[in-house]
Order: C-alpha cells, then structure tokens, then sequence
C-alpha cells in the first residue's frame, strides 16, 4: 500500500502546505525547482501578509484537526517539520527580523529573483527570460512594500541592505549586458526591464541613505521567546539556550588551550601564527582552477578507499564564476556553491570558483591566491561544499522519503528554505570534514586548522544565544568574534550582522556537528564489532536534510535507523 493511500488526508494537507509555501515564497520555488512562480516576486503588501497569515493559521487548524491515520516515519516527520515550519513562520511575519523590519530581506528577494533564473539551465533560455522580464518588472512595486514596511532599522541592516543595492545595480546595468551579449538575448525587453529595477533599487538606496539611516532601531535581539521557539520547532533540541551557551563555552575554552599548546608543533609562537602559514602552499595562478578538481578527486578516492560512505553519481563542475555576475557578487550572497535544486535534478552540477586570471596585476593575484590558497581550497570548496560535505548530502536529501528534508536545506535569496534543516546541513558538513582528517586526507597544518574551524563554530554558538538573548550588542558580538577568533574586523561585523538577522542558526554547526559525532559513538558502543561505518553513514544521509536531533532519536530507537 503506498503512502498516500494509507493516509490520505495527511498527504493532502501536506500538498497544501507545500502549494501555499511556494505560491508566498516564488523565489524560495524556483531555486527549489518548483517553476510555477518564476515570473513574481513575494507580496508583502497589506492583501498578500493577511493571505499569508490566514493560510497559515487555517493549516494549523486543519492539521490539528486531521483524522488518526496510519503515517510512515517519514510522514510523521514531515508532520512535525511542517507544524514546526508554520509556527516559525508565524513568528516571522510578527516580527522585525523579516519582511516587517529588515531591508536587506527585499533586497536580497528582488536581486535574486532576477538572478536565480540564469544560475542553471532549468528551462530553455527564452522561457527563462520571459520569467526574468516579467519579475524585474516587479521590482518596483515589491521594493515599494519594502519602504512602506520597513519605517525604521538597525543601522547593520540598513547598511547590508545598501551594499546589496551596489550589487544589484551592477547586475541590472553592466551584467544584464553581458548575459544578454552571452545568451544572444535581444528581446528589448529585457534590458527595458532592468533598467527599470535598476531604476527601483537606485530609489530604495535613496531611502535608505536619507531616511531609514535617520530612524535607527536597536532590534537585533530576537528575544528568549523566539530563541526558544526556533531551538524547540526549528532544530527540534531537547536542551535550552542556558544548557547550549554552557556546552559552547566549553568547546571554546578547550579549543583555545589545544590551539595555544600545540602552536609550537609548527614552530610557532602563537596560534595566528600557525595558522598564517596555511597562505604559503597556494596554487599557480596558471593551475589556480585545475586545483579544485584535483583535490576533489583525491577527496572522493580518499572517502571510498576507507568506505566512509557510499559516494553517490553526483557530478560537479568547478568552473570559473561568470563574468556577469563578478561586478555584483562581492555585494551580495553570491555562493560559489548553492545545494542543486532538488526538483530539477540536473545532470551536473557547476561549482563557481572566486577568479582569479592570470592576467591580474602581480600584487593582486598573489594576494588573492595566499586567500584562496591549498587549505581553503581543500577544506572549504572541497570537502565541506563539493564534496563529501554539502554535494553528497545534498544528493541524499533530494531522494530522502520525507518531503520536507528534501527541501529544507535549499540555498534560497539569503538562507536556506526552512529552519529545521540547518543542523543537517552545517552539522553533517562540518563532520565530515572532521570525518576526512580521521582518515589523513588533512595535512597536519590542516588538521591543527580544523582545531581553530571549531572555536569558531562555538564562538558562532555563543554569540547566536547572546545575542538573541540580549547580553551582547551587536558590537559586543563583533569584539567576540575579533578577540576570541582572530577575525578581521570587517569579517567580524559581517558575521555579527548575519547571526543578527537570522537567529538560531549560527549555532547548528558546532550543534550539528557534535550530536552526529555523539550518535556515532553512540551506535559504536551498542553494535561492536558489527558496527559499519559506511552503512551507518548511508543510513544517516538517507534522513535527509532533517533535524539531527530526530533523525539520530531514530537511529537509536530503530536498528536500521528509519525514519
């Protein structure tokens, strides 16, 4: 008997949270892969946020209210993700941290919603620039709503929000241009089109500068209440924000001891100054690019050498950023690596490497080849996004039974699409890195890298709560960060500026991470020597982009780890 006939009313509620998710979310759709709204832009105008609120308190109401049916595991789950994902929402919509109070949030929708279209080739080119034609035409009433809702702003915001209106019209001026020129587009519309956004966001920028920066808020407090809401039906975690701040603050302490003792294994007199040595081993300039695809393929042998797991066909591209996209992507959230939309499934994925051309002057090009040097290289663009980190449990989530895991983890405009999927997420990326230095793939400097990776996710987890909570500013929270972590300032702030505008999700990494390692110590004790390490990973990633909390309750309950 299928799932749907064995709860059929469920699995049609289910279909209407999922319909009114991406009919109010477009962009959230169409980097989903859900293409029914690729020409609109989200409506925060007075009709759109009651529709909005309504649909989501009639879906609470129906599901509380839902006949006792017979529910897989995976159908339980989504039940509890998807209740969990309203209430959330619901607090999102009363808030200041989303559309009611954030200006970056419409910068970020608007600027993506054009961008998000040209990423992949999901649709023959003409279908998607009719679709970008007619959602830059709404820009100017979306960035509208934006003005008319958001009457005053923490500063950090108002100034985030401005650097995405330096990109964006850099994407609707010169990189319009240069897609149109790539593409052979010549429907005068499109550059029409753009020239009106870019038009919209030169005027929102105008409001932000003369009057949003004149009528600053303190708000980047999201306050204990919500704090607890997001940890309870976002990562669905059994222990509180005293308990979490207690266990980051440990991990910190034992982190700066172990960086401060073993410095001097790499004749060292100080940890920065360890780790400042990381920049020497970099690539050529010339061997720059072919770099990625070398580890990578010394990561996938590695990881199948020592059955850490099944690899799965998943293939990846590194292939230099586009040009249309290099004047605007310094501005704005533009990720070298978006988790593939799991509703297109394309054939190949293609990773967007930061350039750097041989052609650049010499000071320049050694500069960015010591930032992007062999480590980063490995650890950050290898092994925790394309490789065994983020592309092979991206894989898994796509084909996961639950339908809430399959999407939550997307990368959308400026987070990923729902809350209750960034342990998973972070915690399984961050693990297998830890995962690949167990097996030697990390140089001993690496490894000792990895030390310092994790005081950084604790500091993240401090900070998220502290500041949630209201015991640190937001330039408390930049000091932390450049005192306890070494960050430069600029890194520092930016870091503050985005835990701020997302609460609760600074901390899935060191959660994340922690409560996989725990589980599979955990199973090991239990099962012995018939404990499998490639099969419990292939169990694990099967969840999908669930929360870790439950997905390793599971595991534990059930010897072959079902949802």
């Amino acid at each position: 008997m299928s799932a749907a006939t064995r709860a059929p009313t469920f699995t049609a509620w289910l279909d209407d949270f999922f319909a009114r998710h991406y009919r109010h979310r477009p962009v959230d759709a169409t980097f989903i892969g859900v293409h029914d709204y690729d020409d609109r832009l989200p409506d925060h105008g007075e009709r759109g946020e009651a529709a909005a609120l309504s649909g989501i308190e009639d879906l609470l109401r129906r599901l509380r209210a839902l006949p006792a049916e017979p529910l897989t595991g995976a159908e339980a789950l989504d039940r509890r993700l998807a209740e969990g994902a309203l209430e959330i929402e619901r607090w999102e919509h009363a808030s200041r941290h989303c559309a009611a109070g954030n200006p970056s949030y419409y910068t970020g929708e608007a600027v993506f919603g054009a961008i998000a279209l040209f990423l992949r080739p999901f649709a023959p080119l003409p279908e998607r620039v009719e679709a970008a034609i007619a959602r830059m035409a709404a820009i100017p009433a979306f960035l509208a709503q934006g003005q008319a809702a958001v009457r005053e702003g923490p500063p950090a915001w108002t100034a985030r929000a401005l650097r995405e209106c330096a990109g964006a019209l850099a994407f609707f001026r010169g990189g319009i241009d240069q897609l149109a020129r790539e593409g052979g587009i010549t429907d005068p519309r499109f550059r029409a089109a753009a020239d009106r956004a870019a038009a919209a966001f030169a005027a929102y920028a105008a409001y932000l500068r003369a009057d949003l920066a004149a009528r600053p808020s303190a708000g980047y407090a999201c306050g204990e209440e919500a704090l607890d809401l997001l940890l309870r039906r976002g990562h669905f975690l059994d222990r509180g924000a005293d308990e979490l701040l207690a266990y980051a603050r440990d991990a910190l302490a034992a982190e700066e001891d172990h960086l401060a003792a073993r410095a001097t294994d790499f004749g060292a007199r100080t940890p920065a100054e360890a780790l400042a040595r990381l920049a020497d081993a970099h690539p050529t300039a010339e061997g720059y690019y072919a770099r990625y695809r070398e580890l990578w393929e010394a990561g996938r042998a590695a990881a199948e050498d020592h059955a850490l797991l099944t690899w799965p066909d998943a293939p990846i591209r590194y292939v230099p950023q586009p040009g249309w996209a290099r004047e605007a992507a310094p501005h704005l959230y533009f990720l070298p690596y978006r988790s593939p939309a799991p509703f297109d499934r394309a054939p190949l994925t293609e990773y967007l490497v930061p350039p750097i051309d041989p052609g650049l002057p010499a000071a320049e090009r050694e500069r960015r080849l010591r930032a992007t040097n062999n480590s980063v290289i490995k650890l950050n663009h290898v092994v925790h996004h394309g490789g065994i980190g983020h592309h092979v449990q991206n894989w898994h989530a796509a084909r996961a039974a639950s339908r809430v895991a399959r999407v939550a983890a997307v990368d959308c405009a400026s987070r990923i699409a729902l809350p209750c999927g960034g342990t998973m997420a972070e915690g399984w990326a961050c693990y297998a890195t830890d995962l690949m230095g167990e097996i030697g793939f990390l140089t001993p400097l690496e490894g000792y890298a990895q030390h310092h990776a994790r005081l950084r996710m604790a500091a993240r987890a401090i900070v998220d709560v502290e500041l949630h909570r209201g015991a640190f500013t937001l330039d408390a929270a930049a000091a932390f960060y450049r005192d306890r972590v070494g960050m430069a300032p600029e890194a520092a702030e930016a870091e503050a500026v985005k835990n701020s505008m997302f609460p609760g999700m600074a901390l899935i990494y060191l959660i994340g991470a922690d409560l996989i390692h725990d589980l599979r110590r955990d199973l090991a004790a239990r099962d012995g020597a018939a404990f499998d390490l490639r099969a419990f990973h292939d169990r694990f990633l099967a969840h999908g982009s669930a929360p870790v909390a439950l997905v390793a309750d599971a595991m534990r309950r059930t010897p072959d780890g079902a949802a």
